[in-house]
């Protein structure tokens, strides 16, 4: 027998022993059964579409399993509403085509709508993001840029065991989305590929990120505007831009960010460490009620910041921002700095920061010269307690 066919064989065997082993009522789909192939060229997409619309129609709980192997697939929507709680198991490697134009215009690459009750479990998927990186670069004209997995108006949802390489920009984004929880994922991307956000989140309430790990070239996670009710916890940060909320304020009319915790993770030659941003012009936002509690920083340049005047690419509005900071708790951080900046506080004259708290800061400078750290206060007000090094300037 050739080794194509006992390929062939040996994934129609896995697709079998999947649908004797899956969950008691539920019924599996595997994408081989409408076409697809794990050959990693041959384009899958409409196998996938095709075991989508099946699974998603099951009176029953239903599985959509890809086996083991390695599928090509394009830009593809997975729409609901599903008529019963579905789960996308992934057993082997998703990967895009290597023309980055064949995702980039769309904006995403694999983008759930609209669906509830949703489990998107195990396996790995490489959207082959260099080549969009490398237009990027060199200044050319790229389409915009694609997102790896996309939640949009997605309710209960878990997403387990997954795998993230190279995203074209944001490896995990979720929009207006409620219950939403993210365990046990690694993202994966170099520390110099631009706007490779892990994990996005905005207009979105009730989400829990724990026990990940995220290297990236921009922010390990993101909170924009409208994120509520945000729970964040045991991840490894770094490479990249740190754990940020923002950025805030680049529109007028924005929701606002409230009831955010960060605890128990670390951060490791991050840019940032845990930071808030905003544009320094007017807006409606507000962050409140944030604690980042219980981190360690290992040689982290600017590891406590708020920045609201924020602008990245020097092309800057120069005016207040009107985004709104209060209560935010910073509690039992301790590590290296890689800056002598350790704690930047640097908030609106017409919105000053008020309620920061500062408890149990232990923050050292990396330096030839042993310099201490330093903090920096513009437009802060807040309170200490415990030992806060450097010391405070609130």
């Amino acid at each position: 027998m050739s080794k194509f066919f006992k390929t062939v064989s040996w994934i129609y065997f896995l697709a079998f022993i999947e649908l004797l082993l899956s969950p008691s009522g539920a019924t599996a789909y595997s994408v081989v059964r409408f076409g697809a192939k794990g050959d990693g060229r041959t384009d899958s997409t409409s196998a996938f579409i095709q075991a989508w619309m099946q699974a998603c129609s099951s009176v029953r709980p239903a599985i959509l399993s890809v086996p083991r192997g390695t599928f090509l697939i394009r830009s593809v929507t997975f729409t609901g509403p599903c008529r019963n709680r579905i789960q996308f198991a992934i057993h082997g490697k998703l990967v895009a085509p290597d023309n980055y134009y064949a995702i980039g215009n769309s904006g995403y690459w694999i983008q759930f709508h609209k669906v509830s009750r949703l489990s998107i479990t195990g396996g790995t998927i490489d959207a082959k993001g260099a080549g969009f990186w490398s237009c990027r670069s060199r200044g050319q004209s790229c389409p915009q840029g694609a997102r790896s997995i996309s939640l949009q108006w997605c309710n209960n949802v878990l997403v387990r065991g997954l795998t993230s390489y190279n995203s074209q920009i944001m490896h995990i984004s979720i929009n207006r989305s409620n219950n939403v929880k993210i365990l046990n994922v690694k993202i994966s991307a170099p520390s110099g590929s631009p706007n490779t956000d892990g994990i996005h989140v905005e207009y979105s309430m009730g989400v829990t990120i724990t026990d990940s790990t995220i290297k990236t070239g921009d922010d390990c996670i993101s909170l924009g505007q409208g994120s509520m009710n945000v729970w964040v916890e045991q991840i490894g940060c770094g490479p990249g831009h740190g754990i940020s909320i923002g950025s805030l304020g680049n529109s007028f009319n924005e929701g606002g960010v409230q009831n955010v915790t960060v605890t128990n993770s670390v951060f490791t030659k991050t840019q940032n460490g845990v930071r808030l941003k905003s544009w320094a012009k007017p807006s409606g936002g507000y962050a409140r009620n944030i604690v980042f509690r219980n981190l360690i920083m290992r040689n982290v340049g600017n590891p406590i910041i708020i920045d609201q005047k924020y602008c990245p690419n020097n092309i800057c509005p120069h005016q207040n921002s009107g985004v709104r900071i209060s209560q935010v708790t910073f509690l039992n951080i301790k590590g290296t700095s890689s800056t002598q900046a350790a704690m930047t506080f640097r908030c609106s004259s017409s919105n000053p920061c008020f309620g920061i708290k500062l408890q149990d800061i232990k923050l050292t400078y990396i330096d030839r010269l042993r310099r201490p750290t330093l903090a920096y206060c513009e437009n802060a007000r807040g309170s200490n307690s415990g030992i806060v090094f450097p010391r405070s300037c609130l």
